[in-house]
């Protein structure tokens, strides 16, 4: 999930599982905005399966690393947080150990704006990544 300011918004919720996600009231949910994609996929766990606010389903690639999710927007948008929703026990292997967020006007120019490794070894939550800081606020 994406997130921007905006006022005057519902709260999102995401369900699913054990775990419910309460996004503030000053912002939106921008994925639904962009097109996305992905490296690979395995069939029946591609983009539908990552964006479809079901818990128990993932996406889940099928080829060499680095495994990419592309989320690309039409026009110029200014996000805070990205969060994405980890199940250990659900997607073992698949489970990411690093975290490469890249920003720019195309595919050519992106930029590395924040890396994170990450040791979710039975982790079942979400992971909120503040983009505020990295973003020039």
């Amino acid at each position: 999930m994406a997130a921007e300011s905006s006022e005057g918004e519902e709260e999102t919720k995401l369900s699913g599982g054990n775990q419910l996600l309460i996004v503030d009231d000053d912002l939106t949910e921008m994925g639904k905005k962009a097109a996305w994609s992905v490296s690979s996929c395995k069939p029946g766990n591609g983009v539908s399966s990552l964006r479809d606010d079901n818990l128990e389903t993932y996406w889940q690639s099928d080829g060499g690393q680095p495994h990419l999710v592309n989320i690309q927007f039409q026009k110029k948008v200014r996000l805070q947080l990205i969060v994405l929703y980890v199940d250990f026990k659900l997607d073992e292997s698949y489970t990411p150990s690093k975290v490469s967020i890249r920003a720019g006007d195309g595919f050519h120019n992106l930029k590395v704006i924040l890396i994170i490794g990450l040791d979710l070894i039975g982790m079942v939550n979400y992971l909120v990544m503040t983009l505020g800081t990295f973003l020039g606020d």
